[in-house]
């Protein structure tokens, strides 16, 4: 047993609270606080996460009792949890399942404990959806308010419980293949089966819609075949990306026995709309003028739909969700690697889709050889000296594209492409103007939102089949890319500090490799800027994974690979390779 004085977590009366990775059970506090609690920051061996009320709700909602999370937190609880968090972390774990939705002939009713229930009545904003007593402790409302009502109790820290119910939608006739198009066999791998029997549990916490996360690379369009199949009904799938609706598609007929006939692209130049109709987020969202109808919203009513898809649904905008709230009565599944929102919206993925279901931990796929085992470095350069006087007299904002564009980056990507010579090796950025220099430079294709969709298919094909080994990418290639045998990712730049788009980017390493699983992410982050403190928070969701960045500066990466058998590559010829 560890002593008490040992113990990895310090709880604070915030409910904030301080994860030692240095203390034994280290690991074991981080599983538990990666399903109930958000990742802050880190500074050194210290992490900082806070429980809040909606992820509190998403580690119950996924089964785990509040006595068990009570429990573990106490023993890892270096002072024990103060008292006023305790009274917190209590009541917010008591208002859960204390409100119902029902639909009763045709009625939406509010039922739960009458103390609750009087509290919200008398909100403003909330009592113009109230209609009506049936007594104390259920009140009918306005069965229009379904989505916004969910969304707003949310919002105040009351989660109410949508057994509502839903229609069936047309049915389907579709089942999953037994082997694939090309005569491999074929079904679902057991995490993924169990993702959607909890999709489909009956009178469950989350009444049959919420989220299933799972790492890049493990099988999420398999998660929503298999609900579909299991459902059989005509289906909506929305996507964030052309190339993402194509490959839907490609998997749908390739593991489901559903006919060309019967699955759609709404998507691109087409416009299809089948039993099975897959769209993209951005052709939604489309509209003639600025302040005009979003015209291809319609979609949602075109077909009786029994379930809705929202693949990587971390991207919904707000139109998106603004029409989500009106569709409560058709099944939702959200599915993504990463349900991290910047703008502080994750509160209504969860409101309107549903909560988290299913969340599969990326050490624990990479230990049952799912998914690679990725190596994370950091490597600080220094700034070119040409462009010091520049930084020191720009803005913030400038600064920190001044830091990302740093020209002294070349030298170390051309050292690590001969480090990992032969390996397929991808070249991140989000400035194009440093990827086309980049890109010249090494004698690489280049691949950005303005490459042709028959280019950018051509250009990955040749990658796939190693005809090309280096492939320089803006953040287009972020996700939905389907690179199997990329290996090697070198990060030039990023989007500020988004831990999103950092996991996405090692998420195209995921896939398993044949001859050694084994894969390397490199992010190159000027030293002594503004990109060193956006990259530290870019970093925060793999660190709550359990991965860990080595960090190195430009010498110390020369000296690594001086140490390496024919391979040396002096920092002062690396541009000549």
């Amino acid at each position: 047993m560890i002593h008490q004085r040992d113990c990895s977590l310090i709880i604070q009366s915030d409910l904030s609270i301080l994860l030692d990775e240095r203390k034994p059970g280290a690991n074991e506090a981080r599983e538990l606080l990666i399903l109930v609690a958000e990742a802050e920051k880190r500074t050194g061996r210290m992490h900082t996460y806070r429980i809040s009320p909606m992820s509190l709700w998403n580690g119950l909602s996924t089964g785990i009792a509040w006595p068990e999370i009570h429990e573990a937190l106490l023993s890892h609880a270096r002072y024990g949890i103060p008292a006023q968090a305790e009274a917190s972390l209590r009541t917010w774990a008591d208002r859960l399942g204390k409100l119902t939705l029902s639909a009763v002939n045709g009625r939406l009713l509010l039922s739960g404990d009458e103390e609750m229930i009087e509290e919200l009545r008398r909100r403003p904003g909330l009592s113009s959806w109230f209609t009506g007593s049936l007594s104390a402790s259920e009140w009918e409302l306005d069965p229009n308010c379904r989505g916004l009502f969910k969304q707003e109790l949310t919002r105040l820290g009351y989660p109410v419980i949508d057994r509502a119910g839903y229609h069936e939608g047309q049915t389907l006739d579709v089942r999953l293949k037994e082997r694939t198009g090309f005569g491999q066999p074929f079904a679902p791998r057991a995490y993924q089966q169990a993702a959607v029997n909890r999709f489909l549990e009956e009178n469950s916490m989350h009444g049959g819609s919420g989220v299933v996360v799972l790492p890049c690379g493990t099988g999420k369009t398999i998660v929503g075949l298999a609900a579909l199949a299991r459902l059989s009904a005509e289906t909506l799938i929305l996507t964030s990306s052309v190339i993402s609706a194509r490959q839907w598609k490609d998997e749908l007929l390739d593991k489901t026995t559903l006919a060309e006939h019967e699955v759609g692209l709404y998507a691109g130049s087409g416009k299809e709309v089948r039993p099975v109709t897959i769209a993209t987020y951005q052709l939604l969202t489309r509209r003639r003028q600025k302040d005009g109808e979003f015209t291809h919203m319609k979609l949602f009513w075109d077909r009786d739909w029994g379930l809705i898809l929202y693949d990587e649904v971390h991207m919904l905008p707000a139109p998106v969700f603004r029409m989500t709230a009106s569709i409560q009565a058709t099944r939702r599944l959200g599915l993504t690697a990463t349900l991290i929102r910047e703008d502080g919206c994750a509160e209504d993925v969860y409101s309107l889709i549903g909560p988290k279901l299913f969340d599969l931990q990326w050490k624990q796929a990479e230990s049952e050889s799912y998914i690679s085992e990725v190596a994370c470095t950091e490597i600080r350069v220094g700034l070119h000296p040409l462009c010091e006087e520049e930084y020191a007299a720009a803005s913030p904002r400038a600064q920190l594209r001044i830091a990302a564009e740093n020209p002294s980056k070349l030298a170390v990507v051309k050292q690590l492409l001969q480090k990992h010579r032969g390996k397929p090796t991808l070249i991140i950025g989000q400035y194009l103007k440093q990827l086309g220099e980049t890109a010249e430079a090494l004698q690489a294709p280049l691949l950005t939102g303005n490459t042709l969709h028959s280019e950018r298919m051509a250009l990955y094909e040749r990658f796939r089949s190693g005809e090309i080994g280096i492939l320089v990418v803006s953040k287009v290639a972020n996700i939905a890319v389907d690179l199997p045998d990329a290996a090697v990712a070198i990060q030039l730049s990023g989007s500020f500090g988004s831990r999103q788009e950092e996991a996405q980017r090692i998420g195209r390493l995921l896939r398993p490799k044949k001859g050694g699983n084994h894969a390397w992410f490199y992010s190159l982050v000027t030293n002594h800027t503004k990109e060193a403190l956006f990259a530290a928070k870019r970093q925060l969701f793999m660190l709550e994974q359990g991965y860990s960045y080595e960090q190195l500066n430009a010498a110390e990466q020369q000296e690594q690979q001086d140490r390496q058998p024919g391979s040396r590559v002096p920092l002062t010829e690396a541009s000549q390779i």
